[in-house]
């Protein structure tokens, strides 16, 4: 067995970095290639690995930290992976907080372990509506300042910026978007696709695949700055079991529910980066409703929709927002017990409720260069 090939797509919550990731493991299964994910969170109980392993797909998770403080554990990841289906690709989604990749992951894997992995160009999507506001093209709420330099950290470094989810735009607004980051960031080249819609995906596929990191200096980052900003953001994951009342409709249940912590959070001005649920059946495995909120002012969004009501079944809930972690808890927890309430009266069994602020990135090995 040859190298196997390491690809990596960042890029700040909401941005749509797991359907992209889901169309990228179809694309190359389909040309052939044995695939393994490796998902990462700041804790554990992950929406994104219950909906990539829906899909056949063997995944790891790493969490705790992002890959630059879980270096180590990318490795373990890797190898049991390799242990398990022995990947030709590996394709990792970083925490969508974190950045300085290059310089802390693709570097020290080219350099250290070169004889193991090539390593991909670094792809870094963005959610254009967000993009256009913080590049000031629109109007709408965005972040802090400290928060918004990790944004803009993510897209300094990044070799392709992937402009996901054009369908929402324009073709006029989607296009002064292209070349204001283009203009904002010479070195990389800036790409349009959507990936719920499988447009312009393929060609942007295949450089990640085909072509090679660029051994280019890597980025200075103040990380006290970079530290502060991350702590800005909240984070709440939960994960329980429904059960005990009459059959219903969980595709209504899951928007009800998010619009309930939207209009709670949006009362106390706390902006949403992402807030991502999926509703397992108990009675059907290969079922799964998945919902996506990323903005305040967005709507909530169903990817995959539930076939059939159900009487029971997994919820988890990751919601990631710039404010305190007590206060989206409490959103949360109420707005779940009211839809509990209202579709059915049914009970909820809480398996893993977690809230806190991300602590200091420390990076396991931070090279300058390959």
């Amino acid at each position: 067995m040859g190298k196997a090939r390491y690809i990596m797509l960042g890029g700040f919550l909401g941005a749509g970095k797991t359907t992209a990731v889901l169309k990228l493991a179809e694309h190359l299964t389909a040309q052939g290639l044995t695939v393994g994910l490796i998902t990462n969170d700041q804790s554990f109980g992950l929406v994104d690995t219950t909906l990539l392993s829906s899909h056949g797909f063997p995944v790891e998770e790493i969490t705790g930290g992002c890959f630059c403080c879980k270096f180590n554990s990318l490795l373990e990841a890797s190898e049991r992976l390799s242990t398990a289906s022995r990947p030709d690709v590996f394709i990792a989604e970083p925490v969508g907080s974190c950045t300085d990749l290059r310089a802390s992951v693709s570097y020290p894997l080219r350099r250290i372990y070169g004889d193991d992995f090539t390593v991909a160009p670094l792809s870094v999507l963005v959610d254009p509506i967000r993009a256009r506001r913080i590049l000031g093209l629109d109007e709408g709420r965005s972040f802090t300042s400290k928060v918004l330099y990790v944004y803009g950290k993510q897209l300094e470094e990044a070799e392709i910026i992937v402009i996901n989810k054009c369908d929402l735009l324009a073709p006029a607004k989607l296009e002064e978007l292209t070349q204001a980051l283009r203009e904002r960031y010479p070195r990389a080249q800036v790409v349009q696709v959507s990936a719920r819609e499988g447009r312009g995906l393929e060609p942007w596929f295949d450089q990640v695949a085909s072509t090679e990191l660029v051994s280019a200096p890597a980025m200075e980052v103040d990380y006290e700055l970079y530290a502060e900003g991350e702590a800005l953001l909240g984070w709440f994951n939960c994960t329980l079991q429904l059960s005990g009342g009459s059959p219903f409709d969980g595709n209504e249940f899951l928007q009800d529910l998010a619009r309930r912590i939207q209009r709670r959070l949006s009362a106390q001005e706390l902006e949403i980066a992402h807030l991502k649920m999926t509703l397992t059946p108990n009675e059907d495995g290969g079922d799964i409703g998945v919902l996506n909120l990323v903005r305040n002012d967005g709507t909530p969004e169903l990817s995959h929709v539930l076939k059939e009501p159900l009487e029971g079944g997994q919820l988890i809930l990751n919601l990631r927002a710039e404010g305190d972690p007590d206060a989206l808890k409490s959103a949360s927890l109420d707005s779940l017990a009211l839809c509990a309430e209202l579709h059915g009266a049914f009970k909820t069994e809480v398996e893993h409720v977690e809230h806190f602020r991300p602590g200091k990135p420390v990076p396991t090995y931070r090279l300058t260069s390959v």
